[in-house]
């Protein structure tokens, strides 16, 4: 008998799920939801309580709405039988958190909490708590703290305790009243299930969890805060999953809903970007994979454990089992793009897109495809959205450097794709230059799959040829596979990942080789870059941070 399974991404503005045959990785349906909230990041959906600057939140009813939605429509579009279907998988972007009750009930489903910002989802990219990162990161410091090292030496404002900690100190409220602090990748396996677990991914990259350590002590919470006395027994000490895991079957309510049968195995929460490393077939270390999106993550594997200034982490089994993961990023990236096109193309650019019927990004990304490296004179910082590697500081901003009265839109534009691929370098270097081999390059995402003029220039300012994914889906098909694992080879599926891996990890014959004569003027390019990074980055001149302050206080 043929068997199948389902993988769903939640990402940033949407959900994907896709359905895939088992045996051979084919993909007979798929089906994307856009959440009706989106991000809010200026207010909340009753449109009286506004939101602060770099507050981003979610609303978990999407998450469910996408749930109910895109796994019905995937079955109907198979016209596979239920009763074939072994496993749902699911991933996350993290760490994208939320307050529940016991009953999982997310705190701003109930009226008394529905008008506080601190009852809804905290998405990745919520950079409040960035106050709170800057003094946990202090006193772990004073402390001696020796895990902090294996977070590159500082805790992201994007992570999870430096967010917990923003509610306890501004909404105590809220903090009294929710019974977990869940992360939304175990939230929503916990509604699929019926059974609570702590992914051992988010776990590790998202808060603070070693394997051989478990969490950090509770006398470090207690300095940072008297009132996180026992933060870890009331909201972290529960089972810790790794990826592919089967935690439970599908709830016969939740099966109902979804059109699949009951007990259906359901695979243990991962974050979005890791659970890309068998959907393209990696299965060991030096091999890097950057999933490119609104954001990027940048994940490798290696055989020991070696601390690396500015990554976000390095965790036993946090990819793959046996390995120790590797995981750095960069919080803008299609964000930047979209930045651009959504306030600064100029009106003729969009006029000529409404005339061909095509996108603004199309108008533009071929004007700039006509430009040769350094002939716009121009150097961008990718930081429109803060820094999370290699420098960790959410208060950095964007800078561009070059512009004169003939500067065009798509220069421009090319600068701020140039940028994000200075900045994937910028981490590769210093993977490099503290002993972790970085010798080849795949990339998945969306990006990777729609914009061959971005990953070329990628390739040229690497320096390495960039191999693609073979599944336009790369994360919900990622999911599918480690549900197939989560099943198991008795019900059709795999009894570990590193065989599905082989069987089902796919990426396409394009390859983008660099230029030589483009990687030598890139070379020349990403030295400014470098000496732009270093200065605005890391203190010789704090301006960005000034003008940030200023216009908080205004």
């Amino acid at each position: 008998m043929k068997t199948y399974t389902i993988g769903i991404d939640f990402g940033t503005l949407s959900a994907r799920a896709v359905l895939i045959d088992t045996a051979s990785g084919d993909e007979l349906a798929s089906c994307v939801y856009k959440y009706p909230h989106a991000v809010m990041d200026r207010s909340l959906p009753c449109g009286t309580v506004s939101l602060p600057p770099d507050w981003a939140l979610q609303h978990p009813g999407d998450y469910l709405e996408a749930l109910e939605h895109t796994v019905p429509e995937v079955v109907r579009q198979s016209g596979v039988d239920s009763g074939q279907i072994i496993g749902i998988g699911t991933d996350f972007t993290g760490c994208t958190v939320l307050p529940v009750k016991a009953d999982r009930t997310p705190l701003c489903f109930l009226p008394e909490f529905e008008k506080n910002p601190h009852a809804y989802v905290k998405l990745w990219k919520h950079h409040a708590a960035q106050d709170k990162a800057s003094r946990l990161n202090g006193i772990a410091e004073e402390r001696g703290e020796p895990w902090l090292r294996n977070y590159g030496g500082k805790i992201s404002s994007e992570w999870n305790i430096p967010k917990l900690w923003q509610v306890l100190d501004e909404a105590p409220e809220v903090y009294a009243a929710m019974d977990r602090w869940v992360e939304a990748a175990d939230w929503i396996v916990w509604r699929l299930s019926g059974v609570e677990t702590r992914n051992a991914c988010s776990a590790g990259y998202k808060a603070i969890y070693s394997k051989s350590a478990g969490f950090p002590a509770n006398d470090f919470f207690k300095a940072l805060d008297p009132r996180f006395d026992g933060v870890i027994e009331r909201f972290f000490a529960l089972e810790i999953t790794p990826p592919g895991t089967k935690v439970g079957g599908v709830t016969p309510e939740m099966a109902k809903k979804l059109g699949v049968q009951p007990g259906t195995a359901v695979a243990a929460g991962i974050l979005d970007a890791h659970v890309c490393a068998p959907a393209v077939g990696i299965g060991g270390p030096g091999t890097m994979l950057a999933v490119m999106g609104t954001s990027a993550c940048h994940m490798l594997m290696g055989t020991e454990e070696l601390q690396v200034p500015g990554i976000c982490g390095v965790v036993a089994d946090g990819i793959l089992p046996g390995f120790y993961g590797y995981e750095a990023g960069q919080c803008c990236v299609g964000d930047h793009f979209a930045w651009f096109v959504d306030n600064c193309a100029p009106s003729a650019y969009a006029w000529e897109a409404k005339a061909r019927k095509v996108s603004l990004h199309t108008v533009l990304r071929e004007k700039a495809e006509e430009l040769r490296p350094g002939e716009s004179g121009l150097i961008a910082l990718d930081w429109w959205n803060g820094n999370r590697s290699i420098l960790v500081d959410a208060d950095l901003t964007g800078l561009l450097i070059g512009m004169t009265l003939r500067t065009k839109p798509e220069e421009i534009y090319r600068a701020l794709i140039e940028a994000t691929a200075y900045g994937a370098r910028e981490i590769i270097e210093n993977y490099r230059a503290y002993g972790v081999s970085v010798d080849a390059f795949v990339a998945s995402g969306g990006i990777s799959q729609k914009d061959p003029m971005t990953m070329q220039i990628y390739a040229d300012v690497l320096n390495l040829p960039i191999q693609i994914a073979g599944s336009e889906n790369g994360p919900a098909y990622g999911s599918a596979i480690f549900a197939a694992v989560a099943a198991g080879k008795e019900a059709g599926g795999y009894d570990d990942i590193f065989s599905a891996a082989r069987v089902l990890g796919k990426r396409k014959d394009t390859v983008y080789r660099p230029n030589p004569e483009n990687a030598a003027v890139y070379d020349e390019l990403y030295a400014d870059y470098k000496i732009l990074h270093d200065h605005f980055g890391r203190g010789g001149n704090d301006v960005m941070k000034r003008l940030k302050k200023l216009k908080a206080g205004v």
